[in-house]
């Protein structure tokens, strides 16, 4: 692993438990085992390196949806393999859910200057909306639907519950975090997201 690659991960780990305010440089390095005077070689500064951390952490759950080739499936099945995906990749990246947490608290100043963030994540509209546009012309999905609003739908029933879960677990009195409930959470999301888009 390259010392760019040690900082990244290093600094991915500190940015989702501490968050940009607390995170500090020398503990980068210090988990990363290189030398401070690299993360400014490498990376210019620490917003630098936090953007870089939050590119980095998008660009994991757009190659994992990637990977499903939702083009080349019916609709229903692109569908339900999307929000598995979103649902599980939150599921298995607690990291993910902090940093975007963390990164809403700064009203999405650090994103803002990420150049290509928007080039990254527009693709995934416009395979969503040919999914629903396929779903619609075969009478299984509503027509008129708007993709936006499905995928922030689709991502906002997922992080809601994982960013959530422990003051959920408490003030219902039950471990939401077990296997268990994780397994029930997300049957409810895939059934309930797939039934709203129905006709």
């Amino acid at each position: 692993m390259s010392s760019r690659d040690l900082l990244l991960a290093a600094a991915h780990e500190e940015f989702a438990s501490r968050g940009y305010e607390g995170a500090r440089v020398d503990a980068i390095a210090k988990k990363a085992g290189v030398n401070k005077q690299l993360v400014y070689h490498h990376f210019g500064n620490k917003e630098d390196l936090y953007g870089k951390v939050l590119e980095s952490a998008y660009d994991g759950i757009r190659e994992r949806e990637r990977r499903l080739d939702l083009a080349r499936l019916r609709p229903q099945t692109a569908m339900r393999r999307l929000i598995e995906t979103s649902f599980d990749y939150l599921a298995e990246n607690r990291d993910f859910v902090a940093l975007l947490t963390d990164e809403n608290l700064h009203k999405g100043k650090h994103m803002k200057r990420i150049v290509d963030i928007q080039r990254m994540n527009t693709p995934l509209l416009g395979t969503l909306d040919g999914i629903l546009r396929r779903g619609a012309a075969e009478g299984v999905f509503r027509k008129g639907l708007d993709p936006l609003q499905v995928y922030v739908s689709i991502a906002g029933m997922g992080f809601f519950y994982f960013n959530n879960i422990y003051t959920l677990s408490a003030i219902f009195g039950q471990n939401l975090d077990s296997q268990e409930a994780i397994a029930s959470r997300r049957r409810h999301v895939v059934d309930m997201l797939m039934h709203a888009l129905r006709p």
